[in-house]
């Protein structure tokens, strides 16, 4: 009788800091042909996990949870590395893909969450020895709600640091200071988890990237005709796969994906997953998950296909 499988990523809690260690500690011992390391570390140290699966020539990187209350991709996209390791381990299929086989072609590279002191003041809370406790209180209007916080430890908005007309995007978004969202920092790059993405990004070079957030079941594929010929044309492959419509987005910059289009002239695609108010609910998971997966598998092979 087959062995019931057991995940390691679990869908049916929030995500937090605490689950992603303990994630990663997991599934590098259960899977020897992923690799799990730091890329750098948060405002308040925590490591910036990366998982790294494959050894192929094409180099495909995901990452979620830039914003914090949108930490339910970080879930999304470490089960999907979760059962890409799995699969390729075992010699099994994968969404009906020979698994080591791709693997032998494509390295994926993950960051399910970028953003780990926000994440964990949403999912958590803030603590009574919160070592930046008076700071975020004040940040946050006095308020000791974090569940709508999408900025990071110093209420810096990590999606609005990339140097990609940053000026433009800080005028447009007209926020002086920290707080819970939209505040770009004092200059690009100032933050240490935009700096370790952007650092990363740097050394590796991916031929395509897909940042994981939520909602709206959409995908934006340009920044400013910087983009490649063949990024309209990913971006309705990925939309067949998922469900999810292809967006051409005006009006938007600093953006990772808006930096890595405009730095390397590659593709680049912003996920937003789901549908409703974030933090969207757990219930959402398991749908969003299939949604998802399919979505990153047809990027998977997406970068097969380009020269």
């Amino acid at each position: 009788m087959k062995a019931q499988r057991r995940d390691v990523v679990e869908f049916h809690r929030p995500f937090g800091y605490f689950e992603l260690r303990r994630a990663a500690a997991r599934l590098r011992r259960a899977y020897p042909n992923l690799a799990v390391f730091s890329i750098g570390s948060s405002v308040l140290g925590k490591p910036l996990y990366a998982f790294r699966l494959g050894t192929g020539t094409k180099r495909v990187f995901v990452n979620g949870a830039f914003h914090a209350n949108e930490w339910i991709t970080a879930p999304l996209v470490l089960r999907f590395v979760e059962e890409a390791a799995r699969a390729a381990q075992r010699g099994e299929s994968f969404r009906g893909r020979d698994a080591a086989e791709l693997f032998r072609r494509v390295t994926l590279d993950a960051v399910p969450m970028v953003n780990p002191d926000g994440v964990e003041l949403v999912v958590r809370g803030l603590g009574a020895d919160h070592p930046l406790r008076r700071e975020l209180l004040a940040w946050n209007g006095g308020s000791d709600d974090f569940s709508g916080w999408k900025a990071n430890a110093r209420g810096v908005d990590l999606n609005d640091q990339f140097p990609a007309h940053w000026d433009v995007e800080r005028d447009r978004r007209a926020v002086d200071g920290p707080g819970p969202r939209d505040y770009t920092g004092e200059a690009p790059l100032t933050e240490p988890e935009a700096q370790a993405i952007a650092r990363f990004t740097e050394a590796e070079r991916f031929d395509l990237v897909v940042a994981m957030h939520t909602q709206g079941r959409e995908i934006y594929w340009n920044y400013r005709d910087r983009e490649p010929l063949e990024a309209e044309r990913i971006a309705r492959a990925l939309g067949r796969a998922s469900g999810y419509a292809p967006v051409k987005l005006t009006g938007s910059d600093a953006g990772y994906k808006d930096w890595f289009i405009d730095r390397f002239g590659r593709p680049g695609f912003t996920v937003e997953a789901g549908f409703g108010a974030n933090p969207l609910p757990l219930a959402q998971l398991p749908g969003m998950y299939e949604e998802t997966s399919a979505l990153l598998m047809e990027a998977l092979l997406a970068s097969l296909r380009r020269n």
